[in-house]
């Protein structure tokens, strides 16, 4: 499997599973980005947390299928930079920025109570 598609694989388990950063497109793929560093979020950054989870997810679950029916590595690549570019604005359209949701979401992983109240947080959306 190749590591773009690894990498989308990643983000749908992520984004899906509330567990982990997204991917950002801007990242050159030769060179890893740095892990994020967990962020305790307030009660109005998990808000905004959970609308961005929700909002990447639903990108997800759009793309998944475009991926998986991809014919070749530049269709997927361009399916993938197109599915990030997505995810990046859903997120930062829900107060956020790719940084600030990437930690959080490190937190989100860590933490079994967190994670509960962002997943009761996103089913009462």
């Amino acid at each position: 499997m190749n590591s773009s598609v690894k990498a989308f694989l990643a983000t749908a388990v992520i984004s899906l599973g509330l567990s982990a950063p997204i991917a950002m497109a801007q990242t050159a793929p030769a060179a890893p980005a740095p892990a994020p560093q967990a962020i305790q979020p307030d009660s109005a950054q998990l808000n905004n947390y959970a609308k961005a989870a929700k909002r990447v997810s639903t990108v997800v679950a759009e793309y998944q299928p475009k991926l998986e029916g991809a014919q070749d590595d530049a269709t997927r690549q361009q399916i993938l930079t197109e599915a990030d570019s997505k995810m990046v604005s859903e997120v930062e359209s829900s107060g956020m920025s790719v940084q600030e949701y990437n930690g959080i979401s490190v937190a989100v992983q860590q933490d079994p109570q967190l994670r509960k109240q962002v997943e009761d947080m996103v089913g009462s959306m």
